[in-house]
C-alpha cells in the first residue's frame, strides 16, 4: 500500500537477518527500468549452501555502534530490559557507545507534514469519494480531511529540510559505523484499541521517522518478549548504502542468540 512515496522503503521480510540477506543480494542493485537504482558499492556474497562469507572481515578494525539517546531509557520495561541485553551481544562484535543524540532536526513535525499531505494525494479518490466513514478507525473517517489542507508552504519547506538532515547524518556515520536502539518503544499494539489508547505515558524515541527522512537503510531483528507474550526487537540503522555493514552485524546478533527461531507463547 503506497502511503508516502518520498518516506516509504522497500525491503526483505524473512525469518531471519541472513534470509534477508539473501533476498536483497538479489533484489538490489542497477535496474535500467528505475532510474533511482544504482550497482551496490558493496555487495552480499554467499556460499552455494546459503552462508553469509567473510562476516565482519575487518582485521583489527571493529564496528562502532551508537546507541541512541532517549530511545530506551523510556520504553516500556520489558523492551528497555530486552535491548540492554542486546548490547551485551553486540558488544562481542563491536564498540558501543550509549546515548549518542541524533543531529539537532524537527523530525517528528517534518515526517508528519510529509506523511500527510503525500498521504492525503495517495489517498484522494478515497477521501473526495466520501468512503472514509467506511474504515474502522474513527480517527481515519476525519484524518484524511485535515491532511488534505497541508499546505504547499509548509509541504515544500519540510522537503527543504530533508537536505541538511543528510548532510548532518552524513558527518554523524563518519563517526559511527551504524546506529542502534529498540524497533519500537513497546510490543505490538493489541487490536481493540487506538493508537493513542494502547500504551499512554510511553515516549522512548524512536529513529525510524528520521531515518526515513534521510533516506538510510535499517534492519530489525526480534530479542525477547515483552507484555502479553508480544516480541520486542532491535533495530540497526546504517548509512545511505551500508546494507553489508546492518547485515553482517545482525547476523553475527543471530548467531548468539536464537528469539528469531522462537514464538510468542499462547495465551
Amino acid at each position: 500500500m503506497a502511503l508516502s512515496w518520498t518516506l516509504d522503503k522497500l525491503g526483505p521480510m524473512c525469518r531471519s537477518a541472513l534470509d534477508c540477506g539473501l533476498v536483497l543480494s538479489v533484489v538490489a542493485g542497477r535496474d535500467p527500468l528505475d532510474p533511482t537504482s544504482r550497482a551496490s558499492d558493496a555487495p552480499l556474497h554467499f556460499s552455494p549452501e546459503g552462508r553469509l562469507l567473510k562476516p565482519l572481515q575487518r582485521g583489527a578494525k571493529r564496528l562502532r555502534v551508537a546507541v541512541m539517546k532517549d530511545s530506551y531509557e523510556k520504553a516500556q520495561e520489558e523492551v528497555r530490559k530486552n535491548f540492554l541485553a542486546s548490547l551485551e551481544v553486540l558488544k562481542r562484535f563491536a564498540d558501543v557507545e550509549m546515548d549518542v543524540k541524533l543531529p539537532d532536526f524537527p523530525y517528528g513535525p517534518a515526517v508528519g507534514t510529509i506523511v500527510n499531505a503525500e498521504g492525503a494525494s495517495a489517498f484522494r479518490e478515497l477521501i473526495e469519494s466520501g468512503r472514509v466513514k467506511e474504515l474502522a478507525s474513527p480517527e481515519g473517517r476525519t484524518g484524511g480531511y485535515t491532511a488534505s489542507l497541508i499546505t504547499a508552504v509548509d509541504y515544500l519547506h519540510a522537503m527543504r529540510m530533508r537536505a541538511p538532515m543528510r548532510r548532518a547524518w552524513g558527518q554523524m556515520f563518519r563517526k559511527y559505523d551504524l546506529l542502534a536502539a529498540p524497533s519500537r518503544s513497546t510490543v505490538s499494539y493489541p487490536v481493540d484499541k487506538t493508537f493513542d489508547k494502547a500504551y499512554p505515558g510511553i515516549g522512548a524515541s524512536s529513529p525510524i521517522g528520521a531515518a526515513n527522512l534521510v533516506g538510510v537503510p535499517a534492519v530489525s531483528v526480534p530479542n525477547g518478549f515483552g507484555q502479553a507474550g508480544l516480541p520486542t526487537g532491535i533495530q540497526l540503522i546504517g548509512p545511505a548504502w551500508g546494507e553489508r555493514d546492518l547485515v553482517e552485524l545482525a547476523v553475527a546478533y543471530q548467531s548468539q542468540t536464537d528469539w528469531h527461531k522462537k514464538r510468542p507463547p499462547e495465551i
